[in-house]
């Protein structure tokens, strides 16, 4: 072999070596920090679902609505004569009978990585956000749904679990499924970006606003974010279906508490029968719902 190409070819070698070197450090320390490869954190993180949630892991099921309204737990009791249990902070109902739990993780970014990170102990088949969020696009109107593609991610969790350009993404199949409920029910739906963040009166600031605009993000909330890079990275496959609840960049299109019930009202038991149907119907399947693997 020539002297040149001798030298190439050592350098690709320990070119190589090192990037696998590397690879085994980032793989390593990731393994460390997740749950599903930490036992100690494991059972710390079982432990905290139950104190957190009022419940037993082992009442939990293997299919997971979240919500951020005690409203909606109160729908999914009575309609499946279910027990509420309320925990230190959340409230959760189980239907054995249906193999689906509901919680009620309450409001933002933070809470919803825990929330998602906590039912990676308990290794889920599918989870199901049924959220609300502001509509951005003109066209928008109360009451209409929204199933996010992707999520930007302007809140501080998600980049303690990936770095920042990775993008935020729900579990594919999962937004199928629920897509092809909502055509056989007849509702229409939008597809599109939302924007996560943990800015909550943004709508009196004007630079921020024009942010949106440049965007061209569809809605906007405080939870998708954190729980699709927080489910992707925690092997917890999650989709979401957000209800439009208000016009905030319409005059008088923030929401009020007057029209916040009007909304429940309206709303919510056919936002809840949806995301019923569509995780019952990911059982009847059977598919392998995660899209990815480490």
């Amino acid at each position: 072999m020539p002297p040149m190409q001798l030298w190439d070819w050592s350098v690709q070698i320990g070119a190589k070596m090192h990037i696998d070197k590397l690879n085994d450090m980032f793989y390593s320390e990731l393994r460390r920090k997740l749950t599903y490869h930490n036992e100690e954190k494991q059972r710390i993180a079982r432990d905290m679902l139950e104190r957190y949630s009022g419940s037993n892991v082992a009442d939990f099921q293997q299919y997971i609505l979240l919500t951020n309204f005690q409203k909606y737990i109160d729908v999914f009791s009575e309609r499946f004569q279910a027990s509420v249990h309320t925990g230190s902070v959340w409230s959760a109902v189980h239907s054995p009978e249906n193999k689906v739990s509901m919680i009620d993780f309450k409001i933002g970014a933070p809470t919803a990585a825990l929330v998602i990170e906590l039912l990676s102990a308990i290794d889920p088949q599918a989870v199901i956000f049924l959220g609300m969020c502001g509509g951005l696009h003109r066209s928008l109107q109360i009451g209409d749904f929204i199933l996010p593609m992707a999520a930007i991610r302007d809140e501080g969790v998600s980049q303690h679990f990936i770095p920042p350009q990775v993008p935020s993404l729900p579990t594919f199949k999962i937004q199928k499924f629920i897509s092809q409920m909502l055509v056989e029910q007849g509702l229409d739906y939008r597809t599109g970006v939302v924007h996560t963040s943990d800015y909550r009166f943004w709508e009196f600031d004007e630079e921020f606003k024009r942010t949106l605009y440049e965007e061209r993000a569809i809605a906007i909330e405080m939870e998708c974010a954190a729980l699709f890079s927080v489910g992707f990275v925690s092997k917890a496959p999650i989709g979401a279906l957000l209800l439009v609840s208000d016009l905030p960049l319409q005059k008088g299109g923030i929401k009020t508490k007057e029209s916040a019930r009007s909304i429940f009202a309206k709303f919510t038991e056919r936002h809840i029968h949806i995301g019923i149907q569509s995780i019952i119907e990911i059982q009847k399947r059977g598919e392998h719902i995660r899209h990815y693997r480490w």
